[in-house]
Parts: C-alpha cells; structure tokens; sequence
C-alpha cells in the first residue's frame, strides 16, 4: 500500500543465503589446507629421496630352500612408522621397508596416502613370517591386522611374495630377528 515501508534488516532468504555461502568458504578453506598440507608431505619425501637421505640395509628371506634378498629402510621411531612409504610413486624391486615395533604387539596398518600397491609381511621376534596381506589397496584406509602379536612388518611391492613363493613359515634374516 502506499506509504508503507519494506521491513529492512534481513530476511530469511538473505540470512540462508549469507549463512550457506559461509559454510561453503568453510568447506573450500579445509579442503585447500588439507590439500596443501599432503603436498609439503609429499615434497617432504620426495625431497629425502632426492637428497639421498634413504639409508638402505640389506635383509634376506629364506624361503624353500631360495635366499632372495632386499635393501630395506627402517622404520624405527613412531614418526617413521606413521609415514612409511606415504607419498613414494615407485619403489625398485628389490627395496621395501621395515617397520620395527620393538616388542611383540598387536599391530595395524593401513595404506592412507600410498601410492604404491603392496605385499605386507607380519613377522615376529624370531624372523618367521605369520601371515602376508598380498597386494593391498593403495590410498585405503582399510585397516590390516597382524591377527596376533608381531615384531615388526615388511613392506615388499605388490606381487613380490606370490613371484618368489614366499610363504607364512619362511624366515626373514635382519639383525632385528634373534
């Protein structure tokens, strides 16, 4: 009518609207430092490859009568452990890395932001091999159990049990192992 003034301030449209396009910066800002904090991660590793700052040890697997060997990288401190091979794009056939829990534990892994599909071998204070989780699912964050208390696991390349026929039972020969 005439003479009537419109309701100012604001109106439910306006505060959705406002409110909804602030969630919306929200999400993106998250999203941006997610994605920024797995690229420093990734150059991060990439640069430790690069500078040639991997120390490799040799290990061998007895298996059927065969000795196949391997130049590993430790994983000794719980910050190595949680990085593992995160962020690697390949690794040489003959390398793979060693997780040392430095007791007999229930252990966990998972394959979050691994690029690289893998062989996991469980395997405990002695050196045997209890179980192997063969070519696992790269950026999973399925969780892989020991099913028992282990000492440590090996990570090997997908497929690298199957091709040497390693088993449950053979030995891993490293000076961890007694």
């Amino acid at each position: 009518m005439p003479g009537e003034s419109k309701p100012s301030g604001l109106t439910r449209g306006r505060l959705f609207l406002i409110l909804f396009v602030g969630f919306m910066l929200s999400v993106a800002g998250i999203s941006v430092f997610t994605n920024l904090t797995r690229m420093a991660e990734r150059d991060a590793a990439r640069a430790q490859q690069a500078e040639g700052g991997i120390r490799l040890e040799p290990l061998t697997i007895d298996s059927g009568g065969k000795r196949h060997n391997f130049r590993i990288e430790m994983a000794r401190t719980d910050a190595d452990r949680a990085r593992g091979l995160m962020f690697r794009q390949s690794m040489p056939a003959d390398q793979g890395m060693l997780f040392d829990f430095e007791r007999d534990q229930m252990v966990s892994m998972w394959m979050r932001n691994t690029f690289i599909p893998l062989d996991m071998l469980f395997i405990f204070a002695d050196g045997r091999i209890h179980r192997i989780e063969q070519r696992t699912e790269v950026e999973s964050e399925r969780t892989i159990s020991s099913g028992v208390p282990v000492r440590a696991v090996l990570e090997l390349n997908a497929g690298t049990a199957e091709r040497l026929g390693i088993r449950p039972g053979d030995r891993v020969v490293h000076p961890m192992f007694r």
